[in-house]
């Protein structure tokens, strides 16, 4: 049997509703069967908000992660990317701080992006900038960074820059544009869109 594009399209998304449901449904059945392991817990919050539930439900695991284990880095580290989610990147970056004294020397290199999108968001965008260039050279094929710092040069009017990365950024994958409806702030999010925007420009 043929598919077109469109029937192809609808499974694709059928399988991806499919997907978000039986991981919603694992992370709550992780709850309550160790809803009390800080480690659970903080793995939840980030299983939670990156497939779309409600940010304040998954802020208040990460929250109780924390208050279980003060010392406990990955939930500091979770706790940051949460905080730029629902919109509060100063804490964000706060909350990274703490991360990096926690393991000052067997950090995740991802962890640059983190406080990159967090710098960026804040439009600190010289800062955001140096810390995506280096979580590019240490993850070249983690895609979001591009999308930041294609935004990031976008906005510091680094135009050629930003395309650059764009194309090499579609080496990767065709979106170069991707849902970032996770950023709950709609000044955040439109922050994000409008550098990519400009980052596209010409390209599309």
């Amino acid at each position: 049997m043929a598919f077109t594009n469109s029937s192809m399209s609808a499974v694709g998304l059928r399988t991806e509703r499919q997907n978000r449901r039986a991981g919603i449904e694992l992370a709550r059945r992780a709850l309550q069967v160790a809803g009390d392991d800080p480690n659970v817990l903080a793995t939840v919050a980030h299983v939670l908000a990156s497939l779309g539930e409600d940010i304040d439900v998954a802020l208040a695991l990460i929250d109780r992660a924390r208050v279980l284990n003060p010392n406990f880095a990955r939930g500091w580290y979770w706790s940051g990317i949460l905080r730029y989610f629902a919109g509060q990147p100063a804490l964000s970056l706060g909350h990274f701080e703490k991360y990096l004294r926690l393991r000052p020397r067997d950090r995740w290199p991802a962890y640059l992006v983190g406080v990159g999108i967090a710098l960026f968001l804040c439009r600190r965008f010289d800062e955001a900038a140096a810390k995506l260039q280096a979580a590019l050279q240490e993850l070249p094929s983690f895609t979001q960074t591009y999308r930041f710092l294609a935004a990031c040069y976008a906005h510091l009017g680094r135009l050629d820059e930003a395309r650059e990365l764009v194309k090499r950024l579609r080496l990767i994958t065709p979106a170069a544009v991707t849902d970032f409806s996770r950023f709950q702030n709609p000044e955040h999010r439109e922050l994000i869109l409008s550098g990519l925007r400009l980052a596209v420009g010409e390209l599309t």
